[in-house]
């Protein structure tokens, strides 16, 4: 059953030197209980999707078509005393810095504490209570001490624990993990993606996983969208991304994965950059890098073809 659809939708931002058109004509969709897995370059549109969808984008952002629908509500004209019902309730958001989303002037217990009393009805003692359970189900030592701590008194790890038990702290249908693992070491990384993928399991949260780590998103999730200067040009099962990827920007971005086997100096640069976003651009973003582009690449509209069951691609020439 769908619990998230993202229909045509398009943002831009309007800037000094000219309107930025991040978003253009994104479609997904999302399972209850599935991993989506939002693989990409920076600067792709990947946090610029998870900030829409949340109904967090900057103030410089518009909306300039397509729907958001979450469990049928189109959180893009729903009024704003419904989006606010839903954050952290229904909806919840994982972000890159932990550092920089907690508050640093109130201890993180407080901080939980505040999620609980806005949203699931419980009384301050029973809020305090329920903050210092879910430290403990993150796997926090010493839950109760950690509670009353700031911040700033806590490891990069702690810190993104603490704002996983922010995030699941009403039990969300929908968890966007936006790089939740930027800057930790390799054990800390492993460490919290366990944690992410047992509680997403407890409680059958689907999950939205935004990294430019392939081979993370290989290992935790089901299906994987690739997203390239705003498009999003090929969503398949992961599996049959790796396997048979069929945009040749899908392609680049694996061959550019160092994996077992393949020395670094081996590994296959993508050639070019990300497009300006500004002005008049072409209805593939990605022809001016593409080996395969010829004149079907600017005639009409990007196309989206089913390749395979599940599998679709925005490409005129798929491999």
């Amino acid at each position: 059953m769908t619990l998230l659809s993202v229909e045509n939708l398009s943002l831009a931002f309007r800037t000094r030197a000219g309107t930025v058109r991040a978003l253009e004509g994104v479609t997904l969709d999302l399972a209850k209980g599935e991993t989506l897995g939002i693989v990409g370059e920076s600067g792709s549109g990947k946090s610029v999707l998870s900030f829409a969808i949340m109904g967090i984008s900057d103030p410089a952002a518009r909306i300039a078509g397509g729907a958001v629908r979450f469990e049928g509500l189109d959180l893009l004209t729903a009024p704003a005393r419904d989006l606010d019902a839903l954050r952290g309730a229904e909806m919840a958001m994982i972000f890159q810095n932990p550092r920089v989303a907690l508050n640093p002037i109130r201890p993180v217990g407080k901080q939980i504490e505040d999620v609980l009393l806005r949203h699931a009805g419980l009384t301050r003692a029973e809020a305090r209570v329920k903050a210092v359970e879910m430290l403990a189900r993150v796997r926090i030592p010493d839950p109760e001490r950690r509670a009353k701590a700031y911040p700033f008194e806590m490891s990069g790890g702690m810190c993104q624990r603490v704002m996983i038990a922010l995030a699941l702290a009403c039990a969300p249908k929908l968890l966007i993990a936006d790089e939740p693992t930027t800057g930790l070491d390799v054990t800390t990384q492993a460490a919290i993606m366990d944690l992410v993928g047992d509680l997403a399991r407890e409680s059958r949260m689907a999950v939205i996983l935004i990294t430019h780590d392939l081979g993370l998103a290989a290992e935790r999730c089901d299906r994987i969208a690739v997203m390239h200067a705003g498009h999003v040009v090929e969503v398949a099962p992961t599996a049959d991304l790796f396997t048979a990827p069929r945009h040749p920007y899908t392609r680049r971005l694996i061959a550019t994965t160092p994996r077992p086997g393949v020395a670094l100096a081996d590994l296959e640069p993508i050639p070019g950059s990300l497009p300006d976003l500004r002005g008049d651009l072409p209805p593939c973003r990605y022809a001016a890098r593409c080996e395969r582009v010829d004149a079907a690449c600017g005639a009409g509209p990007l196309p989206r073809l089913a390749v395979r069951p599940n599998h679709l691609v925005a490409c005129a020439r798929p491999l």
